[in-house]
């Protein structure tokens, strides 16, 4: 009988399965889009449930796809988007809705965190208090306190799902270590729960998971959840980890110097490192733990860099998504091949793509903005200077790095999601940091990661890091040009000074009251 894997990824935009041999051959994948809801201004939820549904439909197409019998399959791993927030009663039901990660009404409580115990916070967490956890678990503890008082666990995304195919109730709830520095009251080199945090901010630890690894066995596959599959019962199933770091691992990051690009939805730079070394004079740069015990990943990213694109495509460039629409072509590599005739640094044109608001460091009114435009510039230079935007919060990331870990060489970047198919941003990216961008074999580094991780709980594979070496080369290099380099540095640095300057005008705008309705 042969041994088969199967990883699942559950995103924000939507859900993944897919099947692997041992090899890390894909031999099949599927997709189920999720909802979204926006209650209230600033509030973005989804539905726990969503996600188990859509997980099992789309593991139950990916068995019908592939062929492969049932009893053929080894385990299970789930990873899940991993700063925002669920809650469950202890019969392992939803007692709200999902508290995503987009959702910015925690604000004042990371200020509160902040101005209590930010640098506690971030020594034993690796992160600033931000939209994470620990100020959205003080949301729901001071604004619904009787939501609160029904809540047995929280739990994130990822390990909801899988729980709920174990058929787990509350007392077996669980959180591995990659998700620790986003907790806000854990101490991440011990992982544990830290008793101090708890008590400064009055969180109860019996609301908290189990921490666990991510390849420790949490339960099997029940019967009903089998059913819902299209598998047997009784298939082990792995704890899993957070997605950004399950790409890490399915992506081959797994020793210090390579870097990694995750042009997605949030538009993510990380590294990996053999050290634990908190951003605690910038506050930007998160340090998290790896997949693998002796490996961090230091990590910051743009909440929602990559749907500024899309917010172009939508709301400005009407016309040029109808041409591309006729002429059958994608319109993103449309609208590179018109901006890869304007000139880098469009023609002294910026852009900051915090639309959102700036995570890292938490600059919540910070907004996106044009600065430099004048009559001769056209949409095409307001394209790429999104691009090049993107880049130049990238180099502020990396130029902290590099100061948190002076003795490491960063000699690659490795660059995947959906933004990674434009050579011409990854040449642009490659020129801003001075470092070659490579494009790997996998582009499904989430799920992969998770069948990695699933093997190695059954003692499929014997070495996590080894393994991923194996399954992941890289097939496309793109070399920085000097003279481009030192042409986008100026504007990177420029960019940074700016962010400087608008933020106070961000915070004043901020403080305006809106006129009452007439």
């Amino acid at each position: 009988m042969t041994d088969y894997l199967i990883g699942v990824d559950i995103g924000t935009a939507g859900t993944k399965a897919g099947l692997f041999d041992t090899e890390g051959v894909l031999l099949a994948q599927a997709y189920e889009e999720s909802s979204l809801y926006y209650p209230k201004p600033s509030w973005v939820e989804q539905e726990l449930e969503d996600f188990y549904s859509s997980a099992v439909k789309t593991i139950r197409r990916v068995m019908e796809k592939s062929g492969i019998r049932p009893n053929e399959i080894s385990a299970i791993a789930v990873d899940g988007q991993m700063s925002g927030i669920g809650m469950i009663d202890k019969n392992w039901n939803p007692v709200a809705r999902y508290d995503s990660w987009l959702d910015t009404r925690c604000e004042p409580y990371i200020q509160l965190m902040q101005r209590k115990a930010g640098k506690e916070v971030l020594k034993k967490t690796g992160c600033p208090p931000t939209y994470a956890h620990g100020p959205k678990i003080l949301w729901w503890k001071e604004e619904c306190p009787e939501v609160f008082q029904k809540i047995a666990k929280f739990v994130v995304p990822g390990c909801y799902v899988a729980g709920k195919m174990a058929g787990l109730n509350a007392f077996d709830a669980f959180i591995d270590y990659t998700y620790l520095h986003y907790t806000g009251f854990a101490n991440i080199q011990e992982m544990i729960w830290d008793n101090e945090l708890c008590d400064i901010f009055s969180i109860p630890v019996e609301k908290l998971p189990r921490i666990v690894k991510p390849w420790d066995i949490i339960g099997h596959l029940s019967k009903e959840a089998a059913n819902h599959c299209g598998l047997i019962e009784g298939i082990p199933i792995a704890a899993g980890a957070g997605d950004t770091t399950t790409s890490y691992l399915g992506a081959g990051i797994v020793k210090p110097g390579i870097i990694f690009d995750v042009a997605g939805t949030a538009s993510v730079l990380a590294s990996c490192t053999n050290e634990f070394s908190p951003d605690l004079k910038y506050k930007t740069v998160m340090c998290s733990r790896s997949v693998i015990q002796n490996l961090w990943n230091p990590i910051a990213f743009i909440n929602g860099g990559g749907l500024c694109l899309r917010w172009f495509r939508d709301e400005i460039a009407h016309q040029e998504k109808k041409e591309a629409e006729a002429k059958g072509q994608d319109f993103y590599e449309f609208l590179d091949k018109r901006v890869s005739e304007v000139s880098p640094g469009s023609d002294r044109l910026l852009f900051i793509p915090h639309l959102g608001g700036r995570v890292l460091p938490a600059q919540p009114n910070l907004r996106g903005s044009w600065v430099g435009f004048s009559w001769g510039q056209s949409k095409n230079h307001f394209y790429r200077s999104i691009l090049e935007g993107i880049a130049y919060e990238y180099y502020y990331y990396l130029k902290i790095m590099k100061n948190l870990y002076p003795d490491i060489e960063f000699k690659e970047v490795r660059a995947l999601g959906g933004g990674s198919k434009s050579k011409l941003w990854n040449q642009i990216k490659a020129d801003t940091l001075n470092i070659p961008y490579t494009i790997v074999t996998r582009q499904e580094p989430a799920i992969l990661g998770s069948a990695i991780i699933g093997g190695y709980a059954v003692r499929l594979f014997d070495d996590l890091a080894k393994t991923s070496q194996k399954f992941v080369q890289v097939k496309d290099r793109i070399e920085p040009r000097t003279e481009h380099h030192d042409h986008y540095k100026q504007y990177a640095e420029i960019y940074i000074d700016l962010i400087d300057n608008l933020n106070n005008t961000f915070q004043r705008l901020a403080q305006l009251k809106e006129p009452s309705s007439i």
